[in-house]
């Protein structure tokens, strides 16, 4: 028993990392969303708003910072890789209710990005778009210049994987995982806030944990 019990310890991270892959390739196939529905020990729920999502991958990826800035720019992964890299611990929480705790993300912070953009002075806002042709996000530019928002390129001390919106995700640590877009390609601008994906269908975008949403959550902070 003592035999049996070990080897399920040693087997578990890798029974858990099976089960992930499989529920996010269905969930890309599942124009129903009812895989999102399906237990999973990591604690997330895969959620796509296309009907199924293109992958990039290390040479095929590229992510834009354009708008009101004063020298737009396109980087590679490379290019991401080789830039000062930030690790955050925090819970991920859901506005459906799940909770991830302690979940480590790691990547590049979004100031350093609009640093070096050299934003104008008559910017406000930033608005994301994603490769899978159909989500969007915003912040406002005192938003994204916090310290725990990143262009992450890692998750779980891993590559973030497609079904996790890689290669290049947002992550927005104090709000709620709407905010953290997946299949991040554009990083863009603006002079006031444009509404994202789920904020144009009711969800607010001012997305605070526990201060928002009408709920009551613990904040990640």
């Amino acid at each position: 028993m003592l035999g049996l019990g070990a080897a399920g310890v040693a087997a578990a991270p890798y029974l858990q990392r099976g089960l992930e892959n499989f529920l996010g390739a269905a969930a890309d196939k599942d124009p129903t969303g009812l895989t999102g529905l399906l237990p999973n020990g990591g604690g997330f729920r895969y959620y796509s708003v296309a009907s199924s999502v293109p992958r990039r991958t290390a040479r095929t990826y590229r992510l834009t910072v354009d708008g009101l800035v004063r020298k737009p720019a396109t980087y590679t992964l490379a290019d991401l890789r080789a830039m000062p890299q930030t690790r955050i611990v925090r819970d991920v929480q859901c506005v459906t209710g799940w909770r991830v705790p302690d979940t480590p993300f790691e990547g590049v912070k979004l100031s350093q990005l609009l640093d070096a953009a050299g934003v104008r002075p008559e910017a406000r806002a930033i608005r994301f778009t994603c490769f899978d042709g159909t989500y969007s996000e915003s912040l406002t530019l005192t938003q994204a210049r916090r310290d725990d928002v990143l262009v992450a390129l890692r998750m779980q001390d891993e590559p973030v994987s497609h079904s996790h919106g890689g290669p290049v995700r947002l992550y927005v640590a104090p709000m709620y995982f709407y905010k953290s877009a997946k299949w991040l390609s554009g990083i863009t601008v603006t002079s006031s806030v444009r509404p994202g994906y789920w904020e144009e269908r009711g969800y607010d975008v001012d997305a605070w944990v526990g201060r928002s949403n009408g709920r009551t959550d613990t904040p990640t902070v």
